[in-house]
Order: C-alpha cells, then sequence, then structure tokens
C-alpha cells in the first residue's frame, strides 16, 4: 500500500520512467499520456508530470508561472553500502551534484535524474536515522 506520493515535474517523461527503473529500482503503475506516468518503489508512488497547459499537475500557475524541474527539494533512498550504491551508478553515467558528505545521522549524496531534480541517497549510521526497522 502506498503511503506518500511524490510529484516531481520532468521535461521528459519517457526518459524519466527509464531512469528512475533502471537505476532506482521503480515500476510503473500507470502511464496513459506521454506527459504523465505513475511509479512506486515500496510504500512510495512517484508521479512525474511534464509542464502541459492541458491541466493536471504540469499545468502553468494562474499568474502565468510554468512548473519546471530541479530546486533543493527531495526525497530519500535509503541504501546499506552508499559508495557501492554510488560506484555502480557513476559506472552508469549518472550525474550526482555532490560527493558523499556525512552528517550526524548517516551519508548522503543527490543524484540528478534526468530533468535534474535530485534524489538522495542515504546511508543511516545512526540506529535512529533508519527508515525502517529492517538492517
Amino acid at each position: 500500500m502506498t503511503t506518500v506520493q511524490v510529484r516531481y515535474i520532468v521535461n521528459d517523461v519517457d526518459a524519466a520512467i527509464e531512469f528512475y527503473r533502471k537505476h532506482l529500482g521503480f515500476e510503473v503503475v500507470m502511464h496513459p499520456a506521454p506527459s504523465f506516468a505513475m511509479l512506486s518503489r515500496g510504500d512510495m508512488r512517484l508521479v512525474l508530470s511534464a509542464p502541459n497547459p492541458a491541466g493536471g499537475g504540469g499545468q502553468s500557475m494562474p499568474d502565468g508561472t510554468r512548473p519546471e524541474p530541479g530546486g533543493w527539494n527531495r526525497f530519500t533512498i535509503e541504501v546499506a553500502d552508499i559508495v557501492s550504491e554510488v560506484d555502480r551508478l557513476r559506472q552508469a553515467g549518472v550525474h550526482f551534484r555532490n560527493e558523499i558528505v556525512t552528517g550526524v545521522g548517516g551519508k548522503q549524496i543527490l543524484v540528478n535524474d534526468p530533468s535534474g531534480n535530485p534524489v538522495e541517497l542515504f546511508e543511516p549510521i545512526l540506529r535512529e536515522a533508519r527508515l525502517s526497522s529492517s538492517g
């Protein structure tokens, strides 16, 4: 059962689907139109919308502001071994915003999807920082 949903604005829905499936283990729930798709990974649903004047999550705001990818807000995927995961993704040509940093709760790095939306990979170093009780 999905417990959280995140929407990302992307430039190319098909490229985003390929990235999230191939590199981050998401599955396609539906892709009913070129400008929209819904993916899932565990308890998370990721909705992908391309800027689209016809409506939906990709439509412009009343003041004319167009949705666009990027920014700094992100979702996090917990990994068991961040160094190995980064090595695997780098070998696949994935772009990172930074190098691995260690904070008070764990190690983290930001990977960009094809539109420049960040996804944080996180390896907890404190039990309390884990996203699940496993591990």
